[in-house]
């Protein structure tokens, strides 16, 4: 593939959220007393999911989300708790998460020595992936990080990365690569904006989706020899 500019989603493509998400659940519930941890933690998986749904078709703000998924989850056992105050101590168990897939660090050490610019675009909140980057020990592979918190708009609004575009020095799309593993933000949003895309598919699950990419991986090694 001819390309120079590897644009990375971060959860489930280089971070491993779901490792990351069931410790910070498991501390957060354990703090709040909760007994059936296990029950909550299912109900908060489809309520949270629900709600990333809602934000990528714009039918609600970054700050309802975040605000509501708590206090949505212990309303489901009727309880009802301040979902702001949960949220807050659920971004600080989670910050300290640095879990990362088996090979990401020498996927994208390999990648950085074959000469290629990498950026890491992510819908996260920004105080989470900036501290789970740390955590994790990739941040130093990324030229740049943009955060959709912090860019104002989310994947997969072309918005997104046309202001991600205007921060990067040189960028021409054409010459450009989205590579993640959401086929609701990643692959319709690069799709948008003009992009080559990616789709990271390491389940190997069946695409239902209008949106089609121009390659489809399912391990680290596939994508370096696609990039090679």
């Amino acid at each position: 593939m001819d390309c120079k500019f590897l644009l990375f989603d971060l959860d489930h493509t280089l971070l491993d959220f779901d490792a990351a998400e069931e410790v910070a659940l498991q501390q957060l519930f354990a703090q709040y007393h909760v007994t059936d941890i296990a029950a909550y933690k299912a109900a908060y998986r489809t309520i949270n999911s629900q709600l990333w749904r809602q934000l990528e078709v714009g039918k609600i703000s970054k700050k309802e989300l975040v605000d509501t998924r708590f206090s949505l989850t212990f309303a489901q056992f009727n309880k009802y708790v301040d979902g702001r105050e949960l949220a807050h101590a659920y971004e600080q168990y989670l910050s300290q998460q640095g879990q990362i897939y088996q090979g990401a660090d020498q996927l994208l050490s390999h990648l950085r020595a074959c000469g290629y610019r990498i950026f890491a675009v992510t819908n996260g909140i920004a105080k989470i992936q900036k501290g789970r980057l740390k955590a994790s020990g990739l941040l130093p592979y990324f030229e740049q990080v943009f955060i959709s918190e912090e860019l104002g708009t989310a994947k997969p609004s072309p918005a997104f990365f046309e202001k991600m575009a205007e921060q990067i020095e040189g960028f021409r799309q054409e010459e450009a690569v989205m590579i993640g593993d959401s086929l609701t933000a990643d692959i319709p949003g690069g799709i948008a904006a003009g992009l080559k895309t990616v789709w990271v598919n390491f389940k190997g699950q069946q695409n239902q989706t209008p949106y089609q990419a121009d390659y489809e991986v399912r391990t680290y090694q596939e994508l370096l020899h696609l990039l090679s």
